[in-house]
């Protein structure tokens, strides 16, 4: 076990921070310290919530250690804790972690837990949040960091005064194709972005027998904007630089109302439901228009999109060319180079590899045309808490998860866009 207040928190990162993990040299490599100074140092890994992205955590704890080097120190996995105590104990049972419970008590109240991931609701996040700190627990949160601007801005100010490491999961960052498109912009070979564009269209609320769950609760921007639109957001800034304003803000509702389950509803599907209904009270669907520094873009959500179950598109047009990026096709990016042969130039569709970051030395098959998904960059992200928990320099590690701090600007850039879309698309400063 590692006690919370011998790793301390690296300074805040920008949230244009690197992109991609440094090459290991195994011949300047050495160990760090905190490693040589204990000989059987463990970290017990717990995670609250074993739902779909609950899920994704749990696994990757499991391949983290696998991935880079051997670096990191023995893991224990310890706990999953989940309201149901069925799934928690079938998910437990699956990913091979020790025991299940129903009280996220018990996980802060362990002492052989030292890393905890927080996915749940977000109306539960800093309640839950809280007691970890409190409890000396690392924490990795999913986002968006709270379901209130309040109570966000209070989970940070309990982060900077905690002993322990505080971190919310900003996935997508650590795609290879976005992180290579982030390259190619800081690099030259794109050079900076003119004009960006980005949709994120999921149809996991497209059927109106649906059941009623806690995702169509709450006030509007919560719920698209919230739960799809904070990636989107911060993908924007990741490689456009700050965001300045937002206009044009539009947030609607299409399907109304929904029926109450008749048993516990697990992630996006569908359950046996009830003749009552409730409505829904937030957004299916929202757009804005945002102002960077040097550029335009538009930002476009929806949970409602029929046929696109996590079509994720991200498009950037620069002063050297432009890239788009599509989830469907994660291992690949489209690139267009204006120095291509006149009558000739076009797209070129990039396989990407061990050229491209996070890949090589990474995945066991770290080629191009082997493939890769969504999957590998929640590994990548608990690889980087894992080590940054285990005090292991960051010249040695993959680029560190989003501070709390960060996680607030997300948000502070969603009610932004809310306060728009109250008011007529105002322009909103941020």
């Amino acid at each position: 076990m590692i006690p919370a207040d011998s790793a301390t928190p690296a300074p805040a990162s920008t949230g244009v921070d690197s992109a991609f993990p440094p090459c290991f040299d195994r011949a300047t490599w050495s160990a760090p310290r905190k490693l040589i100074e204990e000989d059987h140092v463990t970290i017990g890994v717990a995670v609250i919530g074993a739902g779909m992205a609950g899920k994704a955590h749990i696994a990757a704890y499991r391949v983290a250690p696998t991935l880079y080097e051997s670096t990191l120190p023995d893991l224990r996995y310890v706990a999953i804790g989940d309201i149901n105590a069925e799934l928690g104990a079938a998910t437990a049972k699956r990913y091979g972690y020790e025991r299940s419970v129903t009280d996220w008590r018990e996980i802060a109240e362990d002492p052989s837990i030292d890393v905890v991931s927080v996915v749940i609701a977000n109306s539960l996040h800093l309640e839950v949040v809280k007691g970890l700190l409190e409890a000396g627990k690392h924490v990795l949160c999913e986002k968006p960091l709270s379901d209130t601007l309040e109570s966000a801005r209070e989970m940070a100010r309990l982060a900077d005064e905690a002993s322990s490491i505080a971190r919310i999961g900003l996935t997508f960052r650590r795609q290879p194709g976005l992180a290579a498109i982030r390259q190619w912009i800081d690099d030259g070979t794109l050079g900076k972005v003119l004009h960006y564009s980005g949709r994120y269209w999921c149809d996991y609320g497209c059927n109106p027998q649906g059941p009623m769950s806690w995702r169509y609760r709450g006030p509007m921007g919560s719920g698209a904007l919230a739960d799809v639109g904070s990636h989107l957001t911060y993908l924007s800034e990741f490689l456009c630089g700050d965001m300045r304003s937002v206009a044009g803000g539009t947030l609607g509702t299409a399907i109304t109302e929904r029926p109450l389950p008749l048993g516990a509803v697990v992630g996006h599907g569908l359950a046996a439901v009830s003749d009552d209904y409730e409505p829904v009270t937030n957004d299916d669907y929202a757009s804005y228009t945002a102002q960077f520094d040097d550029c335009m873009g538009t930002l476009e959500v929806s949970r409602v999109a029929a046929g696109y179950p996590n079509a994720l598109n991200i498009e950037v047009f620069c002063e050297n060319g432009a890239a788009s990026f599509h989830q469907d096709t994660p291992s690949q990016v489209r690139l267009y180079r204006h120095d291509d042969m006149p009558g000739k130039n076009g797209y070129r569709t990039v396989n990407l590899g061990s050229d491209h970051p996070y890949i090589a030395g990474g995945l066991p098959m770290d080629v191009s045309g082997v493939g890769f998904g969504q999957n590998e960059g929640f590994a990548f992200q608990a690889r980087a808490f894992l080590e940054e928990v285990a005090g292991i320099d960051e010249e040695h590690s993959l680029p560190r998860n989003a501070s709390f701090d960060e996680g607030v600007h997300n948000m502070e850039i969603l009610a932004a866009v809310a306060e728009s879309a109250a008011d007529e698309g105002k322009k909103v400063t941020l």
